[in-house]
């Protein structure tokens, strides 16, 4: 993990941990010791067998200690990380009558746990101005997100802050009663679908299409100044749906992308049927999933992850310039070079700096990791047989600047 030595990293809060002990508690299965043939079972479905997936699988006492031990707690400080990554205006400052936020397929409530932690912390004079809907298709998981809310509560001694979960098809929003009640509870600050993307309209002949029209009728109850957050897991098959979903509603220009894209152009990673686009965040796990890695032989040294933060304001993360990019894969350190691909308007390009090329004004390329968005002066690609080489070069004299790390 050389591509984040140095960096922040995400931790989650004594709340959340105390919150989650006490409620796994509740199950058999984590009374004891960490479920560990549960988290293993899961991580197979999750990654490797999805279509095997149960869709209530939270309904099982076993899958759902496994789920509140090891895979919640990870989820979490996704979300928090993309909300450490939106503009303090982008939400809650000078918001104090309400805050509204929209937890689609929440699971337990983590994106609703996530945003009640969040803002506890750093703006502990709204929290209780803080309302959540909170909508799944399983009630068990929604129990269980009341459940979290509740302990959290106590624990932090919050008053004020709520909970609405619901149940109901979210395949079926337009015409059914959830449809309604989330229209009402309008408009949000903050739209929530954290890995639950990918398993709506799963068996649908044309899931992108079915997807981006959910995510179309959703769109119209933002508040002006508020973000949809979707986060999907890191695999090559759940990310590339979702940039195909990314290129529907940029062609329809529902909306625009404030992270982590720096161009509404059609993706370029979906170019490559190899390709796709994912971010990777330095975390410092608790002893418990420390406990349950060492067991099961996993590494959870890092957030892995795709996402999407969507706007209707226009905002991005920042300017639109042909000099600014992402760097979209961890930095190569070469025989007698650095090599990263970054991703603009111009496209997914490989770029470079020579050893013996390196000076004071490009050495900020010796800290690139992914994610990071970084300006360069100039790009230099040597012609073969006439044609510039896919292979761009920066030289001594080029200006290389990080312009936001993560």
């Amino acid at each position: 993990m050389q591509a984040l030595k140095g960096k922040v990293r995400a931790r989650l809060s004594p709340l959340v941990l105390d919150a989650l002990e006490m409620i796994t508690r509740k199950y058999p299965e984590g009374r004891s010791s960490p479920p560990f043939e549960a988290v293993g079972e899961l991580s197979r479905l999750f990654t490797k067998d999805r279509s095997s997936l149960p869709r209530q699988y939270l309904g099982d006492p076993g899958y759902t200690a496994a789920y509140l031990s090891y895979f919640l707690p990870v989820n979490l400080c996704k979300i928090q990380v993309l909300l450490d990554e939106l503009s303090p205006d982008s939400i809650f400052e000078g918001r104090s009558d309400r805050i509204a936020v929209l937890d689609l397929g929440c699971g337990p409530g983590t994106g609703a746990l996530a945003v009640l932690d969040w803002l506890h912390l750093r703006k502990p004079d709204h929290v209780s101005t803080l309302s959540v809907v909170a909508a799944d298709a399983s009630r068990e998981a929604l129990e269980q997100a009341e459940a979290l809310w509740g302990a959290y509560c106590r624990g932090g001694g919050i008053i004020g802050a709520k909970l609405q979960a619901w149940e109901g098809n979210l395949e079926r929003l337009e015409k059914g009663q959830l449809g309604d009640r989330i229209r009402q509870g309008g408009p949000y600050d903050l739209i929530i679908l954290a890995n639950c993307l990918n398993e709506i309209f799963a068996g649908s002949a044309d899931a992108t299409t079915a997807r981006a029209q959910l995510l179309s009728d959703l769109l119209p109850l933002l508040a002006p100044h508020g973000t949809m957050m979707i986060v999907e897991p890191a695999l090559r098959e759940t990310s590339r749906q979702l940039h195909q979903v990314r290129d529907r509603l940029l062609q329809e220009k529902r909306c625009t992308v404030y992270s982590p894209c720096l161009h509404e152009k059609n993706c370029p990673a979906l170019a490559n049927p190899d390709d796709w686009c994912h971010e990777e965040r330095a975390w410092e796990p608790p002893a418990m999933i420390r406990k349950i890695d060492q067991e099961v032989g996993f590494i959870k040294d890092a957030l892995k992850f795709s996402y999407l933060l969507l706007r209707t304001d226009g905002k991005t993360i920042v300017e639109r310039r042909p000099d600014l990019y992402r760097v979209v894969s961890e930095l190569r350190e070469l025989k007698g070079e650095k090599r990263a691909w970054l991703c603009n308007e111009l496209g997914r390009q490989e770029v470079g700096r020579q050893d013996r090329l390196a000076s004071a004004q490009n050495e900020s390329l010796d800290q690139w990791h992914r994610g990071a968005i970084v300006q360069i002066e100039r790009i230099v690609r040597k012609k073969h047989d006439g044609k510039p080489s896919a292979l761009g070069r920066i030289g001594r004299d080029a200006s290389v600047q990080i312009i936001r790390s993560v």
